[in-house]
């Protein structure tokens, strides 16, 4: 007698959800960021990333952005069921250097500033003692025109520069000094998102940050950070700081001219020194522009995008645009440097 079960086909049954999305390590000529793509609006973000929580943060780790596709993502509501997704700890905005306007809990605006001017690439909140590990960004309307969000892979912009430039950083840190001015820049009130004097000092105390009151509406802080961090769980150094992003070389030309003209140096709204206070050279500003601009890349918005990026090994940035634009960002998994190393 035969046994019929070695004749038999076996038959495997068809996962739908797997067979509908791809993932690309290497797109666009690039392996930054990943891409997950969806081939029809009936995948689920939200229950996609739970399923593969293990896939998603592989690729973050190995390319530092993931970007998600082709997902039925239209409003900030289908964006914040998503970031429940991703993380338990989905953050406020503290501590602000752009305006920003909350759209739904946890949810906000990725920026107010201007749209005929570019943002400087940054990690986030790198020149505070806590940040985000994690900002992810939705796109619920395309640009017309531009408006796209260039990366850098922080680990290769730190590769790229001379040794002796890494040693005085690593060994100085950064000085950020930024004076509150209404006006000009942010106030401490929307900074700080108190209107009490109070609080804004023991926020300081607690941030180990220096502050000194020069009038009614005038406040002046400093702080110095690292310039080099490891991430907790890649073990990858990065350049991770503001360094670049917060000089006043880093403002449109006649923006910063004119700053320059109309106030004295210890008064302009954002500028960095080396971590002993002495000004950081024009050559090192024009070694930092190159290596970032040597190893960003950007992509077309389309509606619908949902990009994660693991935000101490990649940088971001945006590029000026026209017309309609609507990006959403959150921020999640707060880490703590206090006690860690540079």
């Amino acid at each position: 007698m035969t046994d019929d079960t070695q004749r038999r086909p076996v038959i495997r049954r068809r996962d739908p959800v797997r067979e509908s999305v791809s993932v690309h390590r290497e797109w666009h000529g690039s392996t930054l960021p990943a891409l997950v793509r969806a081939r029809g609006l009936d995948v689920d973000l939200q229950q996609w990333i739970r399923d593969h929580s293990d896939t998603v943060d592989a690729l973050a780790h190995a390319a530092g952005a993931v970007l998600f596709r082709g997902f039925p993502v239209t409003e900030a509501a289908d964006f914040r069921r998503a970031m429940d997704a991703l993380s338990k700890e989905v953050l406020g905005y503290g501590e602000r250097s752009s305006p920003r306007s909350e759209v739904v809990s946890g949810v906000y605006t990725s920026t107010d500033h201007p749209p005929d001017e570019p943002i400087v690439l940054h990690n986030e909140q790198s020149y505070t003692l806590d940040w985000p590990m994690r900002i992810v960004f939705c796109c619920t309307i395309e640009p017309d025109a531009d408006g796209r969000t260039p990366l850098a892979d922080s680990r290769r912009v730190l590769a790229r520069l001379r040794p002796d430039v890494v040693s005085r950083f690593t060994r100085t840190g950064i000085r950020y000094v930024r004076n509150y001015l209404p006006g000009i820049s942010l106030s401490w009130q929307e900074a700080f998102q108190t209107e009490r004097r109070d609080h804004v000092e023991e926020y300081c105390r607690a941030a180990d940050i220096r502050w000194e009151w020069l009038g009614a509406d005038h406040l002046r802080t400093t702080q110095v950070r690292a310039a080099v961090r490891t991430h907790p769980v890649t073990g990858e150094a990065s350049w991770f700081n503001h360094a670049l992003f917060f000089h006043v070389s880093s403002l449109p030309p006649e923006v910063s001219e004119e700053l320059r003209t109309a106030l004295p140096e210890e008064h302009l709204p954002y500028n960095t020194y080396y971590g002993d206070g002495q000004r950081i050279d024009d050559e090192v500003l024009a070694e930092l522009r190159a290596a970032y601009d040597a190893e960003t890349i950007a992509f077309d918005w389309r509606q619908g995008d949902v990009l994660l990026v693991e935000n101490m090994l990649v940088a971001h940035g945006r590029e000026p645009y026209r017309g309609r634009r609507r990006i959403l960002a959150a921020m999640s998994d707060p880490y703590s440097s206090a006690g860690v190393p540079a």
